[in-house]
C-alpha cells in the first residue's frame, strides 16, 4: 500500500498526464479551468491534494468527460485519506463523540445522502453516529465502513474503538 505522500504524488502526476494528453499549457488550462496559472501549478506539485473543487474544474478544463468524474472523484478520495491519521484518531476514541467524529473523518467527503445511497442506512442514523448520540450496531457499521473503502488496519482500529466504547474502558496506555 502506498503511504499518504506517495498517493498525494501519483495523483498529481496523474493529473499532470490528463493535461498533457490534452495538448495545453498551464495558462491555456488556467483560462478553460477558471483558476490562476499558479494555482493550477501547485495542484499539481505533489506536495498537496488540491481541493475536489479544484481537482474537478481542472479535469473539465482538460475535456475529461463527464461520465469519468465518478473515477477520478474515487481516486481523489483515496489520496485525500491518509489512513495513519484515521487508525490514530480511532486508537484515541475514548467516548461516543470522539468514535463518532473519527468515523465521520473515515467517511470524508461523502454527504450523508451519498452514505445513505451506498449503504441503505438512514441519513439520520449515520448522523446520530457521527455526532456521538448513538452507538453504531457492529453489522452497520461494519456495513458502513466497508461501503466508504476503509483499509484492513482502520476496519480493525474501528473494532477496537467500538469495543473500548462500548464497554467504557479506556484505551490501553501506550508505551513511551
Amino acid at each position: 500500500m502506498f503511504d499518504h505522500v506517495q498517493q498525494v504524488e501519483k495523483f498529481a502526476a496523474a493529473l499532470q498526464r490528463v493535461r498533457r494528453h490534452a495538448g495545453l499549457s498551464y495558462r491555456q488550462l488556467a483560462d478553460r479551468a477558471h483558476y490562476s496559472h499558479p494555482h493550477l501549478v501547485r495542484a499539481t506539485n505533489g506536495k498537496q491534494l488540491p481541493t475536489w473543487e479544484v481537482t474537478a474544474a481542472y479535469l473539465h478544463g482538460c475535456g475529461v468527460p463527464a461520465d469519468l468524474m465518478p473515477v477520478w472523484l474515487r481516486r481523489w478520495e483515496e489520496a485525500s485519506r491518509d489512513p495513519r491519521d484515521l487508525v490514530n484518531l480511532l486508537e484515541n476514541a475514548d467516548s461516543l463523540e470522539d468514535l463518532g467524529a473519527a468515523l465521520a473523518a473515515l467517511a470524508r467527503p461523502r454527504s450523508l445522502r451519498v452514505l445513505e445511497q451506498q449503504t441503505g442506512i438512514p441519513r439520520a442514523t449515520i448522523q446520530a453516529w457521527f455526532h456521538g448520540s448513538r452507538l453504531p450496531g457492529r453489522d452497520r457499521l461494519d456495513h458502513l465502513v466497508r461501503s466508504v473503502g476503509a483499509t484492513a488496519d482502520e476496519r480493525a482500529a474501528v473494532t477496537r474503538a467500538v469495543e473500548r466504547v462500548s464497554s467504557g474502558r479506556p484505551r490501553p496506555a501506550r508505551a513511551a
